[in-house]
């Protein structure tokens, strides 16, 4: 049955996408399958399924794998990441793949210790260093936010120059079907910077109804958070963004988009526009 598997794996330029299923792996799944190139997902329901906390399995999923899209989920600043990605990167250097692409954190010294692990592979490399994703408020902690008009958090007036995930997935497709960014670090940005009341700002305006900001005390946001179910891990990496990350330190635009695809950022207002056309924040009857 193993030589089986090794023959139908064996293919020619095939790509693992660790969180296939998610907002950037998703994209960059469909991207690389419409120019005609084998995908293999990774992700716990996928063919062979792949898990953080179950590395007996990974070597099987990384056989005849070319190159690998490194997605940690939730993000790279949770504890034991780093020594889950030098495990792999380990697997992978076994198993013969030539290239990885992380997707990184900016700000978080925690996400840079994994990037060294990844820089120090002796494999080809790049790193995706992006801000906060503008896809948060469509498919992420804060959808149902937006649907009931206050964007209820723990901010002050910081900015963040949030990123659209489409450019993502462009950088790193670009990163991984190409030449010209091995050893690459590219930090992703939008083109401008936004505060929490200027999001509210353009989504009401893209939705046609009001939608406030809702400053609240951090402690009484973690407690909604316990108190709605959130899992442990989501709930953590909120903890750690709003009182450690969202302090000012990202508030500066970077050109990574433009580095790597020769372009601009897909900018916040088109985006909102975008979604609201397509009905994410309408209310269930």
């Amino acid at each position: 049955m193993l030589s089986l598997f090794k023959s139908k794996s064996a293919h020619k330029n095939l790509t693992l996408v660790l969180g296939g299923t998610g907002k950037t792996g998703r994209r960059i799944a469909e991207q690389l399958t419409a120019k005609g190139l084998p995908v293999r997902i990774g992700s716990r329901s996928s063919d062979i399924p792949f898990d953080w906390n179950d590395p007996a399995g990974w070597p099987r999923l990384l056989d005849g794998v070319t190159s690998v899209y490194v997605n940690y989920a939730p993000d790279l600043a949770l504890p034991g990441a780093r020594e889950s990605i030098e495990r792999l990167v380990g697997v992978a250097r076994e198993a013969g793949v030539k290239r990885l692409v992380l997707l990184s954190g900016r700000g978080e010294a925690e996400a840079q210790a994994s990037e060294r692990i990844v820089q120090g592979s002796g494999l080809e490399w790049t790193i995706v260093r992006a801000s906060w994703f503008n896809q948060n408020f469509t498919e992420g902690a804060f959808t149902e936010m937006v649907q009931a008009g206050a964007i209820t958090l723990p901010v002050a007036q910081v900015a963040e120059p949030f990123i659209d995930v489409r450019d993502i997935a462009d950088v790193v497709v670009a990163a991984l079907t190409e030449d010209g960014h091995v050893g690459e670090v590219y930090e992703v940005t939008g083109s401008r910077l936004l505060t929490f009341d200027d999001v509210a700002a353009e989504l009401s305006i893209a939705t046609g109804r009001p939608i406030e900001l809702i400053s609240i005390p951090h402690h009484a946001f973690i407690e909604g958070l316990k108190q709605a179910g959130t899992p442990e891990d989501v709930a953590w990496l909120l903890d750690y963004l709003f009182t450690e990350v969202l302090d000012g330190r990202n508030a500066s635009i970077c050109n990574g988009v433009e580095r790597a695809l020769g372009r601009n950022p897909r900018d916040f207002s088109d985006f909102a526009r975008e979604a609201a056309k397509s009905g994410v924040w309408e209310k269930a009857a």
